[in-house]
This record gives C-alpha cells, sequence and structure tokens, in this order.
C-alpha cells in the first residue's frame, strides 16, 4: 500500500472509488501451465475488483511440480482407419503421428501424407 497513509483512510478512500477488497482464506494455490504447476503454499490471497474486474494478489511460499503428460489411448480402430487412408502400414509409425496429435485421427492422416 502507499506510506504514511491511514488503512482505514485508504479503505474509504476506494469504496468512493467502486474498488472493493477483500481477502481470501485459501489453504493452497495451484496455477495450471501446459508443462508444469506453481504451487503456492500457505498463500496470503487479496481479490480485488473495479469497474467489474476481479483481480487477485497472491503471495506465499512457493514451489514447482512437472505435469506428467497424458498417456492418449490408441485404438486398432483407429490405427486401421489412418492405415487405410494413408496407405501406410507401418503401425509404429502410425501409432506415433497418432500419438503427436493427441489421437486426432485427421490431423495424424495429413501428417502422414505430408511425411
Amino acid at each position: 500500500m502507499m506510506p504514511n497513509i491511514d488503512p482505514k483512510a485508504m479503505k474509504k478512500m476506494m469504496d468512493r472509488m467502486g474498488i472493493k477488497s477483500g481477502e481470501i482464506a485459501a489453504e493452497r494455490v495451484v496455477i495450471e501451465c501446459s508443462d508444469r504447476n506453481i504451487v503456492i503454499m500457505n498463500p496470503s490471497v487479496m481479490s480485488i475488483e473495479m469497474n467489474g474486474n476481479t483481480s487477485f494478489q497472491i503471495s506465499g511460499s512457493i514451489s514447482e511440480e512437472a505435469k506428467e503428460k497424458e498417456k492418449i489411448e490408441i485404438s486398432g480402430e483407429d490405427v486401421d482407419m489412418v492405415k487405410e487412408k494413408t496407405g501406410i502400414d507401418d503401425e509404429e509409425r502410425i501409432r506415433a503421428a497418432l500419438e503427436a496429435t493427441n489421437g486426432d485421427i485427421a490431423e495424424a492422416i495429413i501428417k502422414l501424407k505430408g511425411e
């Protein structure tokens, strides 16, 4: 906050400007990224609402966790369909293309035809 300003006066000034703030009792905050999770333990979380938008200010002890990539189930039917549409008989190559495209059959076919 601003130095030398009484917290009550600051709250009153923020109320006049339409800014609402409050503390959220949180035990843990997790920010999910594509490759990792950022975990904030014992957080101090403040929510600030202004002009219909809500912002959060978070502080605490931070740790990171690597995110495990989900294993995609590839059925024999999917492999057969890609095999039929591309004319490729190498099942390992087809499975690799399906895994690379997260099981998207059409995208795997395009990828294999473009090689």
